[in-house]
C-alpha cells in the first residue's frame, strides 16, 4: 500500500515538473513576442520613411520651379553665356542657393553656399550629389557679380561676369545683336548723303526760286 503511495507521489511530482516546463515555455514565447514586436514596428517605420522619402533626382537636371522666382543674373562663365538664379535660404540667414543654366546647351547646374556682405562663396553640382566646382565672387554696388569658378581642387579658374536682370525682363539670346554691340561690334552703316545740287550756270538767274533751272541773259 505504501508503494502505491510512493508511485502516486512520483506521478504528482512528474506532473508538476511538466507543468513547470510548459509554463516556462509559455513565458519564453511571450518574451519572444515582446522582443519581436518592437523589431517589427521598426521595420514598418523604416518602410514608411522609405516611401515618404523624396524621389531620386532625375538626370539631366531641369530648371527647378523652386528657383524660378529668384533674382536672375545674365552674363558669361568663361566664354559661354549663362543665366544664374540665386536666392536666400529660408533656414539660414547667410545661406544662398539656386542654379545656373548654359544658354547654348540648356544644361542646368545646382549651386549652394554663403553670402557674407558683398562676398559670394558657393559650391556647384551637376547631379545634386557630387560637388563639381567652387565659385568665389564679389557683388558690385550696381548688383553685378564678378569672380572665378574653379574645379574642386581649385584648378582651371574661369572668370564669370554677370549683370542683374530686371523682373519681367527677357533674357537676351546668345549671340544677339545687343551682345555683339557690347563687345564692340561695327556700327550699322548709315544711309548715303544726298548728292549736292549742281551750281547755277554762269550769268543765269533762278526761275521761281528753283536753283537748278536757269534763264539766259
Amino acid at each position: 500500500m505504501q508503494e502505491a503511495k510512493v508511485t502516486k507521489g512520483s506521478a504528482t511530482r512528474a506532473w508538476r515538473q511538466r507543468a513547470g516546463v510548459v509554463a516556462s515555455a509559455a513565458a519564453l514565447l511571450c518574451a519572444g513576442t515582446a522582443l519581436w514586436m518592437p523589431s517589427q514596428a521598426w521595420a514598418e517605420s523604416a518602410a514608411v520613411k522609405e516611401l515618404a522619402a523624396p524621389p531620386p533626382i532625375q538626370l539631366p537636371l531641369k530648371p527647378s520651379p523652386e528657383f524660378a522666382k529668384f533674382p536672375r543674373y545674365v552674363g558669361t562663365l568663361g566664354a559661354r553665356p549663362i543665366v544664374l538664379r540665386l536666392g536666400a535660404k529660408t533656414d539660414d540667414p547667410s545661406g544662398v542657393h539656386g542654379e545656373y543654366q548654359y544658354s547654348d546647351t540648356g544644361e542646368v547646374i545646382l549651386i549652394a553656399g554663403d553670402r557674407d556682405g558683398d562676398t559670394l562663396e558657393v559650391e556647384e553640382s551637376n547631379d545634386g550629389t557630387h560637388i563639381t566646382g567652387n565659385w568665389v565672387g564679389k557683388f558690385a554696388a550696381d548688383g553685378s557679380l564678378e569672380g572665378d569658378r574653379m574645379n574642386v581642387d581649385d584648378s582651371n579658374p574661369q572668370e564669370f561676369n554677370l549683370k542683374p536682370l530686371a523682373a519681367g525682363q527677357a533674357v537676351p539670346a546668345a549671340g544677339s545683336a545687343g551682345a555683339g554691340a557690347a563687345k564692340g561690334a561695327a556700327p550699322a552703316p548709315q544711309p548715303a548723303a544726298a548728292a549736292p545740287a549742281p551750281a547755277p550756270a554762269a550769268g543765269g538767274h533762278p526761275v521761281g526760286g528753283v536753283s537748278n533751272l536757269q534763264t539766259g541773259d
